[in-house]
């Protein structure tokens, strides 16, 4: 995705917001580069993604620290956990659609960039009230048409605490008798969830396979995939991507055909991806 205007002032309240959690003393010295990076790397055509993960990685080192966001996650993990039966009981006796749901109302787990999204705490509040919201986007029909016929589906998650709630999604994709490979993140960035979390909540016992995309980026950067890995990922008959930022780095390749499953919670992403903005999205692209 091309980074848009609006991008620019999210970048900067999320560098503050993390740079908050860690030592606010460092506030002006991380707008300060942050500004830098932007200024230098701001142009028509620039991917968002690329961008953003330069600023963050400047960031990460000025605060000194490889991952602010730690305790939040721990208890994006917890509130996710305390959900789980009720989206495994939202989704018993279901299909597809319900277990894609409840893993994209997960995605609301995402802090720093909107202030109705303050804390972990906020899906709990919110969780039967977005699923009573059902899909605004749906091609879950299209995604079951090609899983039927499937042998291999790669899935890219997103965030800690929404990779618990993932959990029903993956075990509704391995019915369809596919080899599922998951891939998190390579080191942590934001609250995206690591092999960490994925070893802690079980992926490993339900999928065939985990994978990361090999270092620090914001959504997917291939170049530091495994060589054999990104090759796997070409071949896939399905991709599945969660969140907002797999759709900013992914879009921007020839991987295909993903199903992009997010909330749309901004406008840049609501508008490039052709959705609604803030609401239940499950995309299919070729």
């Amino acid at each position: 995705m091309e980074i848009q205007p609006e991008c620019v002032p999210c970048l900067i309240k999320r560098c503050i917001y993390e740079t908050r959690l860690v030592d606010p003393t460092r506030e002006y010295q991380v707008v300060k580069e942050s500004l830098r990076i932007l200024n230098d790397a701001y142009a028509e055509g620039a991917v968002s993604a690329d961008i953003a993960t330069r600023v963050h990685k400047r960031v990460y080192e000025i605060i000194g620290t490889t991952d602010p966001y730690r305790d939040i996650k721990k208890r994006c993990n917890e509130v996710a956990s305390s959900l789980l039966p009720r989206g495994r009981e939202f989704v018993e006796g279901s299909g597809l659609r319900e277990a894609a749901l409840v893993s994209v109302v997960g995605n609301v787990m995402d802090f720093g960039f909107r202030d109705d999204y303050d804390s972990p705490d906020y899906l709990s509040k919110k969780f039967d009230e977005l699923l009573s919201e059902g899909f605004g986007y749906d091609d879950i029909d299209e995604m079951e048409e090609i899983l039927r016929e499937a042998d291999n589906v790669v899935f890219f998650t997103d965030n800690t605490g929404e990779i618990v709630l993932d959990t029903l999604l993956m075990k509704a994709i391995k019915d369809y008798g596919v080899n599922l490979t998951v891939i998190v993140k390579g080191e942590p960035i934001l609250t995206d969830a690591t092999m960490e979390d994925a070893l802690e909540y079980g992926i490993h016992k339900i999928a065939d396979r985990v994978e990361t995309t090999g270092g620090f980026a914001i959504g997917v950067d291939p170049s530091l995939l495994d060589e054999e890995l990104e090759s796997d990922i070409r071949e896939a008959d399905l991709i599945i991507a969660k969140g907002m930022a797999n759709w900013e780095s992914l879009s921007e390749t020839d991987y295909g055909p993903i199903a992009y499953l997010t909330r749309s919670k901004c406008k840049p992403v609501a508008d490039s991806m052709g959705v609604p903005l803030d609401v239940n999205v499950a995309k299919l692209f070729y």
